[in-house]
């Protein structure tokens, strides 16, 4: 019940934070980030109304997603890690989404991956606005090639932009991160009107209400949810 009562407690902070920026809570998507959760804690999670999953490790979101799935076909499960190359294959059939999608020779390792997929694979461009060891494309003009690329590959849907803010307590500087992001997304739309550009994943446990009044559509939380992980 813990994490059924976490769940509850997250949704009541998205909904005042979006109470004091003037937005409609149904906009802001609550992922679950279960890595280093196991199938019990992700059934809780569930009984809670999370129906999208956040994992960092391929082969540990396959173990558990395989089963997790037969019994929740209708769960989306996303990759909101960096994703090496020698596991894009198996990340390509096993995820909804890529959410951490953050150079080209990644863009191409999945576009070749997914031409016979029978629906598209979602992907966000991840813009870098932390910390030096972060990842992520470094800057608009390269979200912009970026982007063409993923257009090349029917096989590949671009749904929107996501980034990690700086681990920090200062939150001018966590501001300016989501800025940065909500900034992007605003260059993008005007050059590329036709696309969605609708999902704006950014903050976490410790951050997503600053997130949201910055305009996050979707916030991953998992400290807050599940608890510690197990390592």
């Amino acid at each position: 019940m813990a994490i059924i009562e976490a769940v509850k407690h997250i949704r009541e902070g998205i909904r005042e934070a979006c109470l004091r920026s003037g937005r409609d809570p149904a906009e802001v998507t609550l992922m679950g980030v279960s890595k280093f959760h196991g199938l019990a804690e992700l059934e809780e999670a569930w009984k809670g109304g999370i129906r999208l999953f956040g994992e960092n490790r391929v082969q540990e979101a396959a173990e558990k997603f395989t089963v997790f799935k037969e019994k929740h076909p209708e769960a989306e499960v996303h990759m909101i890690g960096s994703l090496q190359r020698n596991k894009a294959k198996a990340a390509a059939a096993l995820f909804d989404g890529i959410q951490s999608v953050d150079r080209d020779v990644l863009i191409d390792e999945l576009g070749g991956l997914t031409s016979g997929r029978e629906k598209p694979l979602r992907v966000l461009l991840e813009l870098h606005t932390g910390e030096d060891s972060k990842t992520g494309y470094p800057d608009t003009d390269s979200l912009c090639r970026a982007a063409e690329r993923v257009l090349a590959y029917p096989g590949l849907l671009l749904k929107g932009l996501m980034t990690m803010a700086p681990y920090t307590e200062d939150q001018k500087t966590i501001r300016a991160s989501f800025r940065a992001l909500a900034s992007a997304k605003a260059l993008l739309e005007s050059r590329f009107p036709g696309l969605d550009w609708s999902c704006l994943s950014m903050g976490m446990s410790g951050d997503f209400e600053i997130a949201i009044e910055e305009g996050s559509t979707l916030v991953r939380i998992g400290t807050a949810i599940f608890g510690e992980r197990h390592l």
